[in-house]
């Protein structure tokens, strides 16, 4: 009885300690985010009559009708946005533990190649990354991968050498939106305890043994977090096809109503995989408070 009170006295204490670091960020959403999204909605259901004032008359579903009946662009792009995500979202987490895993071992210059795998993420923000290709940086090298020489083309033909383009800018895009993974990757080794690995190469384990029974569900927490934060980040990525196409129709076709709805479309369809990955990895997510 003892035990289950202690128990209980623990949870309330984290969910007050996530409440205290959640109010800052839920009064931002109260003052700033919950009447612009209110006129979003309705925004994606009616046509703007009048910019002055902005007066806008309902058309219920029209908007959304012609998403899916006329528009020939949107679904082609969104299936293959969709698609490139749930591919690079697994290929990312497994480089970034893969990397933290290497540089959380005792090495010289430890410190050093840490921050070389962080680099990418600063150079990489939209405000940074447009002064870079200002200055005349190769765009293409940059924002989509490792650029073959022709001559090795050549050789490769035209069957093979657009895959192995295709898995080289794969590459690029992997390394360099895995930055803040790996970080959180090595926050989570850094906080299993040492003497779980020191008891069980007494009994006996190899490297991969301990790896599969003591690293891999210590750090399933992380590995919902940041699957969950790769996902989101492939899909508000600045070089999303899709994301562009919607940033495209409002802001040069001036087509507010259009973009509106497409914009949910998107996010409905993306929060609902967010959601589904979350219950399904859930289950798998070795939780010390609740095996305690």
């Amino acid at each position: 009885m003892k035990g289950r009170k202690l128990h209980m006295t623990i949870n309330r204490r984290r969910g007050i300690e996530a409440f205290i670091f959640l109010f800052p960020w839920l009064i931002g959403i109260c003052l700033f985010f919950i009447y612009p999204i209110f006129v979003s909605v309705r925004l994606s259901f009616s046509e703007i009559t009048k910019f002055k004032g902005f007066i806008m008359e309902w058309v219920g579903l029209s908007n959304y009708n012609y998403i899916f009946l006329y528009d020939t662009k949107f679904v082609p792009t969104f299936l293959q946005v969709m698609a490139d995500t749930l591919l690079n979202t697994p290929i990312s987490l497994v480089f970034s533990l893969l990397i933290a895993i290497l540089i959380n071992r005792p090495m010289k210059a430890r410190g050093f190649f840490r921050t070389v795998f962080f680099i990418p993420v600063l150079l990489g923000s939209g405000y940074v990354m447009k002064q870079l290709l200002g200055m005349g940086a190769d765009t293409t090298s940059i924002t989509q991968g490792i650029m073959v020489p022709e001559q090795m083309l050549d050789l490769l033909g035209p069957t093979f050498s657009p895959i192995v383009q295709s898995v080289l800018d794969r590459i690029t895009i992997v390394f360099w939106k895995s930055g803040v993974q790996i970080v959180l990757f090595l926050a989570g080794l850094q906080g299993i305890s040492s003497s779980l690995y020191e008891a069980a190469k007494v009994d006996g384990a190899t490297q991969w043994e301990m790896f599969w029974k003591i690293t891999l569900p210590l750090i399933s927490p992380v590995i919902l977090l940041n699957f969950v934060y790769t996902m989101v980040s492939f899909f508000t990525d600045s070089n999303n096809a899709l994301v562009d196409y919607i940033v495209t129709q409002i802001f040069t076709n001036q087509q507010f109503e259009y973009g509106a709805a497409m914009s949910w479309v998107y996010f409905i369809f993306s929060f609902t995989i967010c959601m589904v990955v979350i219950a399904i990895l859930r289950k798998r997510t070795y939780n010390m408070g609740d095996r305690a």
